[in-house]
């Protein structure tokens, strides 16, 4: 299945215009806030960013070690080479939390690092990486924000890489699942989150979700007593891929896996369109088919795949365009509401 995250900025636009929870029958009860909610909540699919559910999605909270989700994509997106040794800068010895362990001018791979990030919550392998990285652990925050950006996160601000507690350092669960979802499509963040044990470092991932749910495969926990419990969390099952974000929620582990439970069987991973389907456009009054170049999937409920349409327009000059060329365009629909268009190239 080919990605769509080059459409990534439309999503974010058009699936804000469609119901986060629609009221249909599958979904009644996860529409019933459990008592082991968390503060806040956000269940999204991973590649047309459509939220499932979501409960205080918007509020802005603290989010712990789950800010080391942007650090990893951040570092794994600005550095190709993840075997470039790194020295333990003495900056970056104690901080204080969740720790590696690591002692002055020892020499760790960046990888090293990041699977001590995301395995162990290491904050002594986040300063390291944020100096190492960004040059200072101010210049490395920038860098965060921007990724987040990137991933339409706009509503959150790093100040840290590691999530240590800071009144300018917050997120919400609809932004921190946006991160979540951008860094998913990465195949090398995908790798790291999805390992229960790193055999170099002999590090055992902390994320209990990997052994505990059928599909688990990322992405990272979090705690402190202002953010409270904490969990960003993600599954696959039939080509379908959540994440599942939990601010602040005593039970983590057991209310992730209701809300998955429940999003997957609410909503059924359709696809819409095939990589080489054929499409009609009208051409100066003649029916002429146009054929697409990429596959389109979106999660749906039984009852919306009816509200489903497809439509299509030819560009100007379209009646002189050679084989492969653009002659026009497809729309698709759900509920009278554009959720995605693309090119038709000629046959």
């Amino acid at each position: 299945m080919k990605k769509l995250s080059k459409f990534l900025p439309f999503f974010l636009l058009s699936t804000a215009l469609l119901p986060c929870t629609a009221k249909y029958r599958e979904v009644e009860k996860i529409n019933a806030v459990a008592a082991t909610a968390g503060r806040a909540e956000c269940v999204m699919e991973v590649n047309s960013r459509r939220v499932l559910y979501e409960h205080n999605g918007d509020i802005r909270l603290p989010m712990a070690s789950t800010t080391k989700i942007a650090t990893a994509i951040t570092a794994i997106e600005e550095c190709e080479d993840l075997a470039r040794e790194i020295r333990m800068p003495k900056e970056a010895v104690g901080v204080e939390g969740s720790s590696i362990y690591a002692q002055e001018g020892e020499v760790y791979t960046l990888k090293d690092l990041l699977y001590g990030l995301m395995l162990r919550s290491g904050n002594d392998a986040a300063t390291a990486i944020a100096l190492s990285v960004g040059g200072s652990v101010e210049n490395f925050a920038a860098m965060m924000n921007q990724t987040a950006q990137k991933a339409g996160a706009l509503a959150t601000n790093f100040v840290n890489p590691h999530g240590l507690p800071d009144r300018e350092h917050y997120t919400t669960a609809r932004d921190l699942s946006y991160i979540a979802c951008f860094a998913m499509q990465n195949e090398k963040f995908r790798e790291i989150v999805a390992t229960k044990y790193y055999a170099p470092r002999a590090w055992k991932n902390k994320n209990k979700l990997l052994d505990r749910y059928e599909g688990g495969c990322g992405v990272k926990t979090g705690y402190t007593k202002e953010a409270g419990r904490c969990l960003v969390s993600a599954a696959s099952r039939e080509k379908m891929t959540l994440v599942c974000t939990l601010l602040n929620c005593s039970q983590t582990y057991e209310r992730t896996e209701e809300l998955f439970d429940d999003s997957f069987a609410a909503y059924e991973y359709t696809r819409l369109l095939s990589a080489d389907e054929q499409i009609e456009i009208n051409v100066n009054g003649k029916r002429v088919k146009g054929v697409t170049k990429e596959e389109f999937y979106y999660p749906l409920l039984q009852e919306e795949k009816e509200l489903i349409e497809i439509k299509s327009k030819a560009v100007r000059g379209a009646a002189n365009k050679q084989k492969d060329e653009i002659i026009g365009q497809f729309q698709i629909y759900l509920s009278k509401q554009l959720l995605f268009s693309g090119n038709l190239y000629k046959l």
